[in-house]
């Protein structure tokens, strides 16, 4: 494959990957709204922390090039993303 079809290839996977944030951030914002009708704070720091642990866990078994810590700085931009999100929702 050419430089050209690597990036169409990169471009489907980006347009890929925007849909399944916005899916994400979908079922974000309805959890939310389940804890604020439940008086539950929107933060979770454990549950943060086991979605840190799962997707390492699963990346690891992967054995892809993608870095653990990598991934962790990622979703911990999604995670306050997602925290802002759902309290803008207000």
């Amino acid at each position: 494959m050419d430089l050209s079809g690597w990036r169409e290839r990169i471009d489907g996977i980006d347009r890929q990957m925007i849909d399944l944030l916005n899916e994400r951030m979908q079922c974000a914002h309805e959890i939310g709204q389940i804890k604020k009708a439940a008086g539950k704070p929107i933060r979770d720091p454990e549950r943060e922390r086991d979605v840190i642990a799962k997707i390492k866990t699963y990346n690891q078994g992967l054995q892809g090039p993608v870095k653990d810590e990598a991934l962790e700085k990622l979703y911990w931009l999604l995670i306050e993303l997602t925290t802002h999100f759902e309290l803008e929702e207000d």
